[in-house]
């Protein structure tokens, strides 16, 4: 039989996270090292929100495997837990009840919105005449 796979992706500006999610005995795995190796503390709590939001007994029966690129440290973590909460969300609707699917997806929701729902921003292009996008250069009259 196949077996049971969902993909999905991630996003926080130039960072892009893919996770393979199917079925197994809950191990999630980051380029292929263990997620629990995430440095430092604070982002690897932020890397497992969905886990910690829903429970380690839905994850039980799944294995995730996540590859990130692109971005930096923050965006790729950002990118990371946005393609777990995606992936889980993905698995019980084709796999498991609508139910399940719907409750998760609410308590994703309810907690952080860009969980599931990409953030658009993007950084704005630098133009000449000054040192960023909207900063100008001083001008003086005398």
């Amino acid at each position: 039989t196949m077996s049971q796979s969902v993909q999905t992706f991630g996003r926080k500006k130039t960072a892009v996270a893919v996770a393979h999610c199917k079925a197994g005995n809950g191990s999630i795995k980051l380029n292929g090292s263990p997620m629990e190796l995430v440095q430092p503390d604070v982002l690897r709590m932020k890397a497992f929100e969905p886990v910690l939001l829903l429970g380690r007994n839905r994850f039980q029966n799944l294995d995730i495997r996540v590859r990130v690129r692109g971005g930096g440290q923050v965006s790729q973590i950002y990118a990371i837990r946005q393609a777990l909460a995606k992936a889980i969300v993905a698995f019980f609707q084709k796999y498991v009840d609508e139910q399940s699917k719907t409750q998760i997806k609410e308590a994703l929701l309810q907690y952080d919105r860009t969980l599931l729902v990409a953030d658009p921003r993007r950084a704005e292009p630098k133009k000449f005449g000054g040192k960023g996008a909207r900063a100008r250069a001083q001008k003086s009259y005398r």
